[in-house]
Formats: structure tokens, C-alpha cells, sequence
């Protein structure tokens, strides 16, 4: 049984009818607004092939004995293996300022038989040379020639030359603008296909930038050539 008074029913009724139109209203309104909102979203992209701008070279050089005893004369061997190093890459045009001598390193190894007695034992003294420039090319024109040195009598490690794109701040904004370009002309391409027309731009995200090796899948430092990527993904108005 109903114990609500009469006078009371008639507010009740309205203040409901109040609320479920206040409710479809509302959700009409943005129905409606979902409804107007036609946009497309495209990824746009932009490449680069750039060159390498900075190179970076390690040459290792090593001097070994029998026996502890040696090693004085084992180091002012590697002090002069050093300076006839630094007299060759000097002649190939590679500057002071663009190189720097690492410390001198001591390993030693012993060989022993089945009943542990040792029957040889080795003393190495290994030095490093690494070079850093600007001038990329000339790695690549002395890299290709020091192992002469070896023919020297001097043993030498020659190792992989890395190349480096340091200059990316400088081709970003061209490249942001061209990728977001391109997405704008996929989206009026989509747009004409669907008969309508691309509006102005809602918003968009930018990708991370990626350096690869020319002709490798990943890695950066290998070759001189790269290429410079970057994906950007926009969205656009659609006008009907």
C-alpha cells in the first residue's frame, strides 16, 4: 500500500520527468557532437640520406715477452711502437688535436702441463691510439693503408672505424614538416576518394627519429651512409 500523501505525488511526477529529459538531452547533445566529429587519422613520413660527421678509430698495439723480467725492454719497445703509429697517421694528415693515447695495459699468461708445471708463460704490453674527427673521409684513407706497419714488424690491431650523423637537430624541423605534409596529402587523398574534403588539422604525434646504415636493418655506425627516418601521425577534419 502507497502511504505517500497526494499532495506530494504531483511534485514527485515532475521533478522525475525533469530528470529523464535533463538525461535525454543531455545524451542527444552528445550523440550529436560525436555524430559532427568526422575526422581521419594518417601517418605521414619523411626520409633523409645524410653522411657521416663524425668518425671515431681505435688502433691497439702490443709488445710480448717470456718472461716478467722483460718487461722494461718490453716497454720502451711499446713506447717506440707508439711514436712510429703516431709518425704514420701524422703523415696521413691526421692532426694532434684529433688524437688521443690511452694508457698501457699489462696481461700475462701461463702454460702448464698435467702435473701443473709451468712450461712457457707470456707478458703482453698492449696500448691503444684512438682518433676522433670531424673529417671523416681521411679514416677511411689511413685505416685502409696502416697495416703496412706490420710488414714493419710492428703488431698492430686495426680495428672497425665507427661513423656517426651528429647533426639531426639541424634537419629535424624540415623533416617534421615534410612528414606532416605527406600525412595531409594522404588524408585529402582519403577524403576525395570518400567525396568529402580535409579540414584543418586536429592534432598530431611525432614518432621517434631513427638512424640506420645504408643497406643494413639496424646499427648506426658501421657505413658513412645513412638514412634519417621519422613517422608523424595526424589527424584531420573531414567537411562532408
Amino acid at each position: 500500500m502507497n502511504n505517500t500523501p497526494r499532495y506530494l505525488l504531483l511534485p514527485c511526477m515532475i521533478i522525475a520527468i525533469g530528470i529523464a529529459l535533463a538525461g535525454f538531452f543531455i545524451g542527444n547533445t552528445l550523440y550529436k557532437s560525436r555524430v559532427a566529429l568526422n575526422t581521419v587519422t594518417v601517418k605521414g613520413l619523411a626520409e633523409r640520406r645524410v653522411d657521416a660527421d663524425q668518425a671515431n678509430w681505435k688502433i691497439n698495439y702490443s709488445v710480448s715477452g717470456k718472461s716478467k723480467s722483460d718487461i722494461p725492454d718490453l716497454y720502451k719497445e711499446s713506447e717506440s711502437n707508439k711514436n712510429r703509429v703516431l709518425d704514420y697517421l701524422k703523415k696521413g694528415g691526421i692532426e694532434d688535436g684529433e688524437i688521443r693515447i690511452g694508457v698501457i695495459s699489462y696481461s700475462s699468461e701461463e702454460y702448464r702441463n698435467e702435473d701443473k708445471v709451468l712450461v712457457d708463460e707470456r707478458h703482453t704490453l698492449t696500448g691503444v691510439i684512438e682518433v676522433e674527427t670531424t673529417r671523416v673521409s681521411i679514416i677511411e684513407a689511413v685505416r685502409g693503408t696502416i697495416n703496412e706497419l706490420m710488414v714493419e714488424g710492428i703488431d698492430i690491431t686495426n680495428n672497425p672505424s665507427q661513423y656517426r650523423f651528429t647533426g639531426l637537430n639541424k634537419i629535424k624541423p624540415e623533416m617534421l614538416k615534410e612528414a606532416t605534409k605527406n600525412a595531409r596529402i594522404a588524408a585529402a587523398e582519403f577524403a576525395t576518394n570518400s567525396g568529402s574534403e580535409i579540414g584543418r588539422i586536429r592534432s598530431a604525434r611525432q614518432g621517434g627519429f631513427t638512424i640506420i646504415d645504408v643497406g643494413e636493418r639496424f646499427g648506426d655506425t658501421k657505413r658513412l651512409k645513412k638514412d634519417v627516418r621519422v613517422v608523424t601521425t595526424s589527424e584531420f577534419y573531414v567537411d562532408n
